[in-house]
């Protein structure tokens, strides 16, 4: 496709990678984020930066967002200097980020009204998923707009679902958040027993990885955390938001999810002893001191 006018907003673990395959691409990139150091890369390679949200808008034909919470997605998109304070008619939103669906509604609702375009389009792959471009987008919003955007969604992962209207996105990722919690704590307890009973780890997970105990939990967390790697591809703390929106949500649809409330409260409890800046696989650590033996 033709170079486009592209702004990036969020430029953390993933944002960076995602915003660099764009470049890669031929696009001519503008790029902000809370904290510019973090972009200092991507200018190095031709970026342009930019103050605010809405100076990115004012640049782009396309603006993606990858940040932190609902509350950042509200004030980079609908805040006094956000992004649909400035944008043309015609200008298209895309939010990346894993929030709420509620959010990602009125986020259309807002945009439709002046004319702007708006997406919601969560991501699933983590950190190496964002770096080789094989992450799975689920998007929610109009037809035509999604049809608009595939080439770039293309150039950031190898599987894109329109999921339907606008939110769908969101729900989407909420359904695949709920099921990485149960796989979670299911690839903790599996190798805390491996441990507890003698075997080796890594022989455990190389066996059973090949069955039907098959995820991409054991196959690529349970290595790190048989090394004693608890670096974060995800953060604790944002999985820890994700579930908060997750149940938020089955309370709007009068459904109970014990499973998922127990390992919000697990994680909830690694946060409380400082592990939140950790990958969601320090989960295992927690488990293990529950069952610490003197």
């Amino acid at each position: 496709m033709n170079s486009m006018r592209i702004g990036w907003i969020g430029t953390g673990v993933m944002g960076r990678a995602m915003c660099g395959h764009l470049m890669n691409a031929g696009h001519r990139l503008c790029v902000h984020n809370r904290t510019r150091a973090k972009a200092e890369d991507l200018l190095a390679r031709g970026a342009r930066w930019c103050d605010t949200p809405g100076k990115v808008a004012l640049q782009s034909e396309v603006v993606f967002s990858i940040v932190g919470y609902p509350k950042d997605v509200e004030t980079v998109i609908l805040g006094p200097d956000g992004v649909l304070a400035e944008a043309a008619p015609g200008t298209a939103i895309v939010d990346m980020t894993t929030s709420s669906p509620q959010l990602a509604m009125h986020i259309f609702q807002q945009a439709k009204a002046k004319g702007v375009a708006a997406l919601d389009a969560p991501v699933s792959g983590g950190d190496v998923g964002a770096r080789e471009a094989t992450l799975a987008i689920m998007v929610g919003g109009d037809q035509a707009v999604f049809n608009r955007i595939l080439p770039l969604f293309q150039s950031l992962g190898r599987h894109i679902a329109h999921m339907g209207a606008a939110g769908t996105g969101q729900h989407t990722k909420m359904c695949n958040q709920i099921l990485i919690a149960g796989t979670m704590i299911g690839v903790v307890e599996s190798l805390l027993y491996a441990r507890r009973a003698g075997m080796s780890m890594e022989a455990v997970i190389d066996v059973i990885g090949r069955g039907a105990a098959s995820s991409w939990a054991i196959n690529h967390l349970g290595p790190k955390i048989a090394q004693g790697d608890f670096s974060p591809g995800f953060f604790i703390k944002h999985f820890v938001k994700d579930m908060g929106i997750a149940l938020e949500e089955a309370g709007r649809l009068n459904l109970s999810l014990p499973g998922l409330a127990l390992v919000n409260q697990f994680y909830i409890a690694a946060k409380a002893q400082g592990a939140e800046n950790l990958g969601t696989q320090a989960l295992f650590q927690i488990l293990d001191r529950l069952n610490h033996r003197e």
